[in-house]
This record gives structure tokens, sequence and C-alpha cells, in this order.
């Protein structure tokens, strides 16, 4: 048993050699969302005038943040539209090549729970809509009693009725190779699933960092240790 055991710690003390791979994918996976996310609410994302106008928010951007009917009804939008758009924009730069990793995933944690508690919240778990309830995650919620697992299954059931009508439609009125050439239709759910799993994966790099090995936090660090003796 105590030799089974050495084992062990051996081949997992050599893996560790690779633990800045999933610091590293995950990097990876973050930053194109956040780079075109920040990108798409900055002005340089269209037509300005003016040369420092490029660097402020976008004037719809401004709007929905600032908007109480179909907006999201924030205080001072101008800056807080601005904050948001750089914080994404940059930090997905810096997340790409993992330099600040730490620093830059705060204001990119900060953006995801504002999404998801002013955007998404209302509209439950799911980004898109399970068709089929025995597949669907809820199920397991549901065997463990948590409020509203019931509910989402149900909604299941009646997301899979409507799919079935856009199907059948199709199916009736032609054009069924152009339309599904891309993929089946789906019904957007818009909860909060996309913003928690990012939200998860920076707090991941907030505490461990851009990785060992593949991020430039890294050799900056091994480089000033090096040279601080």
């Amino acid at each position: 048993m105590i030799k089974l055991i050495t084992l062990y710690d051996n081949i997992i003390g050599k893996l560790s050699l690779l633990d800045g791979l999933p610091a590293l994918l995950f990097r990876l996976i973050l930053a194109p969302v956040m780079i075109i996310a920040g990108y798409n609410k900055l002005a340089i994302s269209g037509d300005t005038n003016g040369f420092f106008n490029q660097f402020l928010a976008s004037d719809d951007i401004v709007q929905w943040f600032g908007n109480s009917d179909w907006g999201l009804g924030l205080p001072f939008p101008d800056l807080l539209a601005f904050l948001a758009g750089w914080s994404e924009f940059l930090g997905g730069w810096f997340l790409l090549i993992g330099l600040f990793t730490r620093l830059v995933s705060i204001p990119l944690m900060f953006t995801m729970v504002v999404a998801a508690t002013t955007v998404h919240w209302h509209n439950g778990w799911f980004a898109i809509a399970p068709t089929n309830p025995q597949t669907s995650a809820a199920q397991v919620l549901d065997w463990l009693s948590v409020p509203g697992a019931k509910e989402s299954l149900e909604n299941s059931k009646e997301v899979q009725v409507r799919i079935g009508k856009i199907r059948s439609l199709v199916e009736e009125y032609g054009f069924e190779d152009y339309l599904y050439e891309k993929g089946k239709p789906s019904i957007l759910n818009n909860g909060i699933e996309f913003s928690a799993i990012y939200f998860a994966m920076l707090l991941s790099l907030f505490f461990t960092g851009g990785g060992r090995f593949v991020s430039l936090d890294y050799w900056f660090k091994r480089g000033a240790y090096i040279n601080s003796y």
C-alpha cells in the first residue's frame, strides 16, 4: 500500500510540470469572449467623430446601460459603459498573453456579476433552453428537491413542443436543407449559465495566475527572482 501511495505521489509530482495547462486553456477560452464583448461596447467598433471620442463607449451601449424601460437602468451609464468596455477589451488581451492575470481577473469577475444580476438573472440558469427534461441538468436538482427544478423541467416540455412546431413548419413550407445547414433551431433562454461559468474560470485564474511556463506573468516573475540573486 505504501509503495502504491509513493508511486501515485511520484506520478502526480511529474504531472505538476503541466499544471499551467488548465490556466492556459481558460485564458484561451475567455480572451476572445472578453475582447469582442469589450470591443462592441466601445466607439472604436463603429463610426465616430473626433479622435478622443473613439475611446468612449458607444452611444447605443450608454443608452442601454442607462435606460430603465428597455435597458439596465444603471446610474452613471457613460462611466460604467466606458469602464466595462475597456475592462473587457484590454483585460481580454492581457488574458491572452497571460499578463497581470490576477489583476485583470478582478474587474472581469465584476462585469460577469453585473451581467448575471442585471441581464440574465430573471431568466434562470440555462443559456439555451433544454428541450428534453430527461436529459436536462435540472433533473438532478429535482432529485435533490431544489426549488425551481420542477418548473424548469416543465418548461423543457413546453420548449420541446415549440421546437417541434418550428420544425414542422419548416418541413411543410420548404427550404429545410438550407435552414438547417448551419444547425438545428433552438430557443434562447438567456440565463446566467455563461456568466456563471466565465466567473468561475476567472476566479480560478485569480487564485492560480496565468499558469506556469505558459504566461508572461510566470516568466517576468522568474526573471525578477533570478535577478534578485
